[in-house]
């Protein structure tokens, strides 16, 4: 599909495009849709996202995971600050240039300073990723 036409498609869906500064600008355009209580995240994987074999390289999916479990923590702890302690990837299927890669993340434990989360990027309803992250919370410094 024309990548023009890609995009009206996504647009028509509800998805909103999201110019994002820091690496994750670099790294998308990251894709936005709210499902129910929460968020969809999606990629719509170009040329510039391929490595040399000719898929999606495997650093873009992991940084769209990664971004999509620490927003999912950050906004599970009252918007506080939460960095990737541990970051688990398994990539099950390559994503070709033209694929969206949706992807959307839980949480599934919590402590006083750790939240744990698992994820997951599909294309056309097919897992090409699963993910479990360990993110820190940090908490503003008490010092004087």
């Amino acid at each position: 599909m024309e990548h023009s036409a890609s995009i009206d498609r996504l647009q028509d869906q509800g998805w909103k495009c999201r110019q994002l500064d820091g690496f994750m600008g670099q790294s998308g355009p990251l894709w936005t849709r709210r499902e129910g209580d929460g968020w969809l995240y999606g990629l719509l994987a170009e040329d510039r996202h391929l490595n040399p074999a000719g898929v999606v390289h495997g650093g873009a999916l992991a940084t769209l995971i990664d971004h999509v479990i620490s927003t999912v923590a950050w906004a599970a702890c009252d918007r506080a600050p939460c960095v990737t302690v541990q970051l688990d990837t398994h990539f099950l299927a390559g994503v070709r240039a033209g694929d969206f890669a949706l992807a959307r993340a839980s949480i599934t434990a919590r402590t006083g300073s750790l939240v744990f989360v698992d994820g997951l990027v599909e294309v056309e309803g097919r897992i090409v990723l699963t993910a479990r992250g360990v993110m820190k919370i940090l908490r503003p410094d008490r010092t004087p």
